[in-house]
């Protein structure tokens, strides 16, 4: 790879990086002071405010992983469900934190929203750039690499 593309890679997965760190840095942030409220002081509150924050992150990159390896995605996987989860953890401990006014709710609901978004672009950008199967491999939706699956025209044209 050229240091052009490079740097162009580096310019395009910037944003979406620093959106998920800030965002990260949020959540945590709100997570380890409610802990912190409800008592689970000193390094407890970290750690739960840790095992929150990295959950997200290890189901998002099963998410990911599973779509690579072309597993059959259900309609609630257990990745899905731990994000979820997760998320709404978030949301919740930010909400606690919040000022109790709508604007300060709607503040407060920033940080789980952008990791949410932060995830959907990270899972779309590797769903973009997977490479086709090989020949002879089977594919997610029961065709192989270079037949059509079953029932569906062929791509090539006469």
């Amino acid at each position: 790879m050229s240091a052009g593309r490079r740097l162009l890679a580096v310019g395009d997965a910037l944003p979406v990086t620093v959106l998920a760190v800030i965002a990260g840095a949020g959540s945590f942030t709100h997570i380890r002071d409610t802990a912190a409220r409800h008592g689970q002081s000193g390094p407890m509150s970290w750690a739960v405010a840790v095992c929150i924050d990295l959950t997200c992150v290890m189901a998002a990159r099963e998410r990911q992983r599973d779509k690579q390896l072309g597993i059959p995605a259900r309609r609630l996987s257990w990745p899905t469900a731990v994000l979820a989860g997760g998320v709404g953890l978030s949301l919740a401990a930010n909400l606690a934190q919040a000022q109790p006014d709508a604007w300060g709710r709607i503040v407060a609901a920033v940080p789980p929203a952008a990791f949410l978004v932060a995830v959907s672009m990270i899972e779309r950008r590797a769903a973009r750039s997977r490479p086709a199967a090989p020949a002879g491999i089977p594919r997610q939706d029961g065709g192989t690499g270079d037949l059509p699956a079953p029932g569906r025209p062929s791509p090539v044209q006469d």
